[in-house]
């Protein structure tokens, strides 16, 4: 069914739309009476989020596609284009997670991750690029976390799908240096409150939770709302994502040694769960919403502190080094 409203607005495409950070942003577009596309495998989730777009100002239609399936996401560019005319922003927001040591992940559970997080943000691009270049604009958002700077225990493939990422946002951003008005923005959230931790595989024994200092998913649309406006090659939400980065460029190995440690000490005292491979392989059944249901504001201070440290720590040994090789 057409939602579809004659009205100006901005011509957004969301990939990953059905839940968590795809869903706010939809919704967030739509307060501005913004003009949406939106994809994901869960049908359920899709028309659930497009009711609310629709009630909150903005239009939508949607449509199920797997972003690991090029030509499926080649069909839906198309398509999103026909309905939209052209495409202002789009926003390859699909993500997904196993939480494990890596030898106890089954291979096609790493092998899934990598495909939605890289190969298919990789399909997203290659799908709207050539639609980009005819209109010579367009911004392309890449939901990437800072899980793109920072090497994450537990999550092997997660990190190496981040890290490529990364680099394949730069590689693609150099090679559009000479259309100004085409922009590869690139997102890096800390932890974030989404039903995504409810979906992710799980093969730690334990229940999964949340650290102190979750964002709020609206938070992340609200970055992401702004860069259709105001493109810029990196933003950072969360102020402990700031901090940590400070601390990763001084000691390079020492958050992910830290996390490691937290890591062994929460799965000693978690709560007991069984291991599962979420909705890797096939979408969650229903619509999931926005929020997570995990987040204790009251504790992002925490958070901070301990960020914090871990970055003014970082910068105490890289003014040590540099001070002593001086003296050297």
């Amino acid at each position: 069914m057409s939602r579809r409203s004659s009205k100006p607005g901005t011509r957004v495409v969301i990939t990953g739309a059905s839940s968590g950070i795809g869903a706010a942003t939809a919704l967030a577009f739509a307060k501005k009476g913004a003009h949406l596309v939106l994809a994901a495998r869960g049908e359920a989730g899709l028309e659930d989020i497009a009711a609310k777009v629709c009630a909150a100002g903005g239009t939508a239609e949607v449509r199920s596609v797997d972003v690991t399936d090029a030509a499926a996401v080649a069909a839906f560019a198309a398509d999103a284009q026909a309905i939209l005319g052209e495409i202002d922003l789009w926003f390859s927001n699909v993500g997904v997670g196993v939480v494990g040591k890596y030898h106890d992940v089954p291979m096609a559970d790493h092998a899934r991750v990598v495909e939605a997080n890289l190969i298919g943000h990789m399909n997203d691009a290659h799908a709207v690029w050539p639609i980009f270049l005819a209109q010579d604009r367009g911004t392309w958002v890449n939901m990437i976390s800072v899980g793109g700077f920072f090497a994450t225990p537990h999550a092997a493939a997660y990190a190496a799908s981040k890290f490529g990422l990364r680099g394949f946002s730069e590689a693609l951003r150099a090679e559009v240096s000479k259309h100004p008005r085409i922009h590869v923005c690139d997102v890096y959230p800390t932890f974030v409150d989404t039903p995504g931790i409810d979906h992710a595989g799980n093969y730690t024994g334990a229940k999964l939770s949340l650290p102190p200092g979750a964002l709020a998913p609206e938070a992340v649309a609200e970055a992401v709302v702004r860069l259709a406006k105001r493109p810029r090659n990196t933003t950072v939400v969360g102020a402990p994502a700031c901090l940590l980065k400070l601390g990763q460029l001084a000691v390079p190995n020492l958050g992910a040694a830290m996390m490691n440690g937290f890591m062994d000490v929460w799965a000693d005292r978690a709560e007991a769960g069984e291991d599962k491979s979420g909705a890797l392989h096939e979408p969650a059944a229903g619509a999931s919403g926005v929020e997570g249901g995990r987040r204790h504001p009251q504790r992002r201070r925490t958070a901070a502190i301990v960020a914090g440290g871990v970055a003014a720590a970082g910068i105490a040994a890289a003014a040590a080094v540099f001070w002593r090789n001086r003296r050297d």
